[in-house]
């Protein structure tokens, strides 16, 4: 079962590391999208969540205080869902549809890393392979 938990851990950390190298490789057509939501300091804002991203998704994958990276991604996850995916403030069709897939698909991997917090987090939890033990340990 160790095995299916670190594959699990693997293949969920590799979206937000992806999604990280992408803000990192497209600052600046990034930025741009972010002033368009009105986000301050809009190449700071990308260049420090593409790091998150990045640094959170390996940490998972790697097992370096997973929980923490867990809960990193997840809090990024959901702050950037509401201010980045605002479909709700959308009038076109196509646009606000757009919007609520990018809304739903961070909120959902929001809630995968609060899983994968959970797990990581719990005294004596078995997560498969891992370079450090959690930083927390909470009780079952």
């Amino acid at each position: 079962m160790n095995s299916i938990i670190l594959i699990g851990r693997i293949l969920f950390a590799l979206a937000p590391v992806i999604l990280g190298l992408g803000h990192l490789a497209k600052v600046d057509a990034m930025a741009g999208y972010a002033k368009f939501k009105k986000v301050p300091a809009a190449k700071l804002s990308v260049l420090v969540s593409g790091a998150l991203l990045v640094v959170g998704g390996l940490s998972i994958m790697l097992g370096v205080y997973a929980d923490l990276g867990a809960l990193v991604i997840s809090v990024l996850l959901i702050v950037m869902a509401l201010k980045m995916h605002d479909f709700w403030t959308q009038t076109d069709a196509q646009a606000k549809q757009t919007e609520m897939i990018n809304f739903l698909k961070n909120i959902s991997m929001a809630g995968g890393a609060l899983f994968i917090f959970a797990v990581t987090a719990t005294a004596e939890s078995d997560y498969g392979w891992a370079l450090t033990d959690s930083l927390w340990q909470l009780a079952k």
